[in-house]
């Protein structure tokens, strides 16, 4: 399996992180998701499931950041648009971010689940997307936490694709 996420000069475009302005935000967040190409899934796969996780962030908070956990996207899915997350284009479960925590405490739905983009403070950052092809739906709520993901997806893994996308402080 394979994945694709297109970069301006090695980066993430500004639009969809720190950098964003205008229709891109929601309260001051970076909310336009940005977009994926799968390819390659293996037979069997029934469903694909996908982390965005901040590891460079663990010397500022103390522990990885989720940026965006989302399963049950359809078997067929090749292409996730940009600003998927808000737009529902592809149906998917999107799960709750690292906003949603105790350290933030967001409130907000459209801060606290879903997309987030990139916000790195002290340097510039590596976020790992990973997508997962799994051989089952899961049976998770929208709202759902990274680690009810992981157990969830446990056993169902045909393959997965992981790849760092640098995003600029």
């Amino acid at each position: 399996m394979k994945i694709l996420v297109p970069l301006t000069a090695g980066y993430l475009a500004d639009r969809f992180g720190k950098y964003a302005s205008g229709p891109d935000l929601h309260a001051g967040t970076p909310k336009r998701s940005l977009p994926i190409t799968i390819s390659d899934a293996p037979s069997g796969t029934k469903t694909l499931a996908l982390t965005l996780i901040d590891f460079d962030a663990v010397p500022v908070s103390g522990f990885p950041w989720i940026h965006w956990v989302a399963v049950n996207l359809p078997n067929t899915t090749t292409t996730i648009p940009e600003d998927a997350s808000r737009s529902g284009i592809v149906p998917m479960v999107q799960g709750r971010n690292s906003n949603a925590g105790a350290m933030v405490g967001a409130t907000d739905p459209l801060i606290a689940t879903g997309y987030v983009g990139p916000q790195p403070p002290n340097a510039d950052h590596a976020y790992t997307l990973t997508v997962y092809a799994l051989d089952t739906a899961l049976d998770l709520a929208p709202g759902f936490w990274l680690n009810e993901a992981r157990h969830a997806m446990a056993g169902h893994i045909l393959a997965q694709a992981e790849l760092d996308l640098w995003s600029r402080a």
